[in-house]
């Protein structure tokens, strides 16, 4: 197992916006990681920031964003991403530029089919189709307070306590588990009962009964798309997750270790498996 250098220069690109956020107290986890300097976009200039001239002065890319969805209507209006944006998107994956998506941006861009397989997973506003089969909307919940377990050694879990409480929002969704290798899981239940209709939430016309079939546990992912390494982590949605130590460890073993020739090794292995 590669062993992470938490001092060497380290620039990330933060792409944020579409889901509300504690501003201050999500920057000033990167403030404290060292040697790592940041800049920070809003979503939609981040389409243009994706493009191949500007995205290899970075070493890593975070996304905490959730573009696809226009709020200002009840249910949400899904936007389509430009033509532009994807081909952006995905020659930074050829590139290899290593990924983190955090917490909501599992959400976005709901009918771009392929981003769901680059994250590893999909979160539902409304009902629809996930991999070509009917899927209901996803659930959301606030505020849980859970124990996260550990499942495999990896650079992302270097430090971090085996069993460690957190308290923050979980999501009853689509996750793609064998896509993705599996770091953490939640023993919260993942069944309709203790989760809330996403689509309840955003629309008037929301059904009584939301029969959603019970869902994966797992709230930590690493993958691969084409070139690039991926971390997933589901935690992140307030300063109570902030806080916490465990989460400040993962997040900055995530951004470093994405960066690390380790990680692009590993990733370009898997893609050329996968063309085999």
């Amino acid at each position: 197992m590669s062993v992470i250098d938490y001092n060497s220069p380290l620039k990330l690109l933060l792409s944020v916006k579409g889901h509300p956020y504690q501003r201050d107290e999500f920057f000033d986890l990167f403030e404290a990681m060292p040697g790592v300097s940041y800049s920070a976009v809003e979503q939609p200039l981040t389409e243009h920031l994706l493009a191949p001239s500007v995205v290899s002065e970075f070493d890593s890319v975070v996304f905490y964003d959730m573009p696809g969805l226009d709020f200002q209507s009840r249910p949400p209006r899904f936007v389509e991403p430009s033509a532009q944006y994807k081909a952006n998107f995905m020659a930074m994956l050829e590139a290899g530029v290593g990924v983190v998506f955090l917490h909501h941006a599992i959400a976005a861009w709901p009918t771009w089919n392929e981003y769901s397989e680059i994250v590893g997973g999909r979160f539902l506003y409304r009902p629809g189709e996930v991999r070509n089969k009917p899927a209901l909307d996803s659930g959301y919940q606030h505020a849980v307070t859970y124990q996260a377990s550990v499942l495999a050694q990896h650079p992302v879990t270097a430090g971090v306590e085996p069993s460690f409480e957190i308290t923050d929002e979980l999501y009853l969704c689509q996750i793609f588990e064998d896509s993705v290798t599996s770091l953490l899981r939640s023993d919260y239940r993942f069944d309709a009962g203790h989760f809330n209709s996403a689509y309840a939430a955003v629309a008037d016309d929301a059904p009584e009964q939301w029969p959603h079939p019970d869902g994966s546990a797992l709230v930590g992912w690493v993958k691969s798309y084409r070139n690039s390494p991926i971390v997933y982590l589901q935690m992140g949605d307030t300063p109570s997750a902030y806080s916490n130590s465990n989460y400040q460890a993962l997040l900055a073993n995530a951004v470093r270790w994405v960066a690390s020739d380790d990680a692009k090794q590993w990733a370009r292995r898997a893609c050329l498996r996968n063309d085999l």
